[in-house]
């Protein structure tokens, strides 16, 4: 064979494995495409069933948020199960709770017998679940429905309770998901009268009276109590008016639920004619509780409370000069001012636990305590103030609508009177460690506490104060009272 022969031969081989290569490529490539179109032709369903998977997921989950809620507010909570969800331990000292001295909560049932169950398949519960403004038909906005909630007791120690919630989408395919949670609760005391003071309240000289006018609630006052007049005191009425009304706008002062717990005695400055600075005063006043039966005083300890305000709420550390540091800001921080930290611009604008410490981070004492000048117009929140404080609000606040506390012996929410609060400065709570002083006319609604005393500039200058009655039941706004304990979540198939 010649080399030319030879060479040509060879030619033909390399072109024909190069065609055999190209063919298995051409071969290889369509059934790669035939696959690829067959997976895609199944993809499809499947896509779709894990999107309608997640949505009855978030479905449950949702709906879990939405019975967390009744906790919170009573107005959303359906009036069926309201008494079931309200706090049935507690003790004269602490106030009402949902655990018994031994820790142990107050739901005790079983997945299989539990405290709480709304089933769908009973028309009454489905009504609740899925039709009713109070349940959730609103949040679920037509995505799908519920079929069951149970509640029973935690299973953790130390928790509240256990949620299961099964929801079911309503696209063509329903698919049907349950998740269950854990509850937890936070320890807070409640706040059982609308002003509460630590010392005396005013001081036998004109001008130096009590600057606290108190309605919806009582006033507890560890020391003497010094009005410029008997008038001053309301009368507890029944059938008093239930209205946005200062006193000194009604024909006398009275009340529904006002009562004065002293502990010593009343002066009063300009008694009536023929009289001493001890006259005889109204039933609803009640004098010598010190030291014995004692006036309850409600204790938000420092220690517990920084902790809950570090984990759910704010910090601020308060300088001598009353700029406020937040937590884990460097040595240079020039701070901020009251104002810029705390005001509300609208009625809503809630800022929650606001913890503002002393001076030098450690419990309060004679020495260690600061200032705070609260000059804003409006403020939405549970201010728990280590040092003193000082009102100075320009005219204004805001306007709130709000429910009067219920009547005496009625535990309805029906029960209690819508109210138009209007120039209200505060709305929450009002705690200062040390001395409150009022140098310019405020209003709150909510309750004020003070360790030491309550003063102002001058007569005429004064603080009204309208008791939120949800905080004797320990529901505080801005606060998560009840909340999803951290690695409890479960979706159950």
């Amino acid at each position: 064979m010649s080399a030319r022969y030879a060479s040509a031969l060879m030619n033909k081989c390399d072109r024909g494995h190069v065609l055999l290569g190209a063919l298995v490529l051409i071969l290889l490539l369509t059934i790669l495409s035939l696959t690829s179109l067959y997976l895609a032709g199944q993809d499809g369903p499947g896509v779709s069933a894990m999107r309608e998977d997640n949505l009855a997921q978030q479905l449950a989950d949702g709906a879990a948020d939405v019975v967390m809620s009744w906790f919170h507010d009573p107005s959303g909570t359906p009036t069926s199960i309201a008494g079931l969800l309200a706090k049935r331990h507690g003790d004269a000292a602490s106030g009402p709770s949902f655990f018994d001295a031994a820790g142990r909560s107050q739901f005790v049932g079983t997945a299989g017998h539990p405290d709480l169950l709304l089933d769908a398949t009973n028309q009454t519960d489905d009504q609740l679940l899925n039709g009713s403004q109070s349940g959730f038909h609103n949040s679920l906005g037509g995505l799908g429905r519920i079929n069951m909630v149970r509640m029973y007791g935690p299973l953790q120690p130390g928790l509240l309770s256990t949620v299961e919630v099964t929801a079911t989408t309503v696209d063509h395919r329903p698919i049907a998901r349950t998740v269950q949670l854990q509850l937890g609760a936070l320890s807070i005391p409640a706040i059982r009268a609308a002003v509460q003071v630590g010392q005396a309240l005013g001081s036998p000289q004109p001008g130096s009276e009590s600057p606290v006018m108190v309605h919806w609630g009582d006033l507890r006052v560890s020391g003497d109590l010094v009005v410029r007049q008997v008038e001053d005191l309301a009368l507890k009425n029944l059938v008093a008016p239930v209205t946005n009304q200062s006193y000194d706008q009604m024909p006398y002062a009275q009340d529904r639920w006002t009562e004065y717990w002293i502990g010593g005695i009343v002066s009063v400055i300009a008694p009536p004619a023929g009289q001493n600075v001890n006259p005889p005063l109204p039933d609803n006043v009640h004098l010598h509780q010190y030291p014995t039966p004692g006036v309850r005083l409600d204790r938000w300890e420092y220690d517990s409370l920084k902790k809950i305000a570090l984990r759910w709420g704010t910090y601020y550390r308060l300088d001598h000069v009353g700029q406020l540091h937040p937590h884990g800001a460097s040595d240079s921080d020039q701070g901020i001012t009251p104002a810029e930290a705390l005001e509300s611009q609208t009625t809503g604008d809630q800022r929650g636990l606001v913890f503002i410490d002393t001076v030098d981070g450690q419990p309060p004492n004679a020495d260690n305590m600061g200032t705070l000048v609260l000059d804003t117009d409006y403020v939405e929140a549970l201010l728990a103030v280590q040092g003193h404080v000082v009102l100075r609000p320009p005219a204004g606040g805001k306007s709130l609508s709000v429910l009067s506390p219920s009547p005496t012996g009625a535990g309805s929410l029906g029960a209690r009177v819508p109210v138009q609060l209007t120039g209200i400065h505060v709305n929450g709570l009002l705690y200062a460690a040390g001395a409150i002083r009022i140098e310019r006319s405020a209003r709150l609604y909510g309750a004020l506490l003070a360790g030491q005393s309550v003063t102002s500039i001058g007569t005429g200058t004064v603080i009204e104060v309208w008791y939120n009655a949800d905080l004797a039941q320990g529901l505080f706004r801005g606060l998560p009272i009840v909340y999803r304990a951290s690695g409890t979540w479960l979706a159950k198939y």
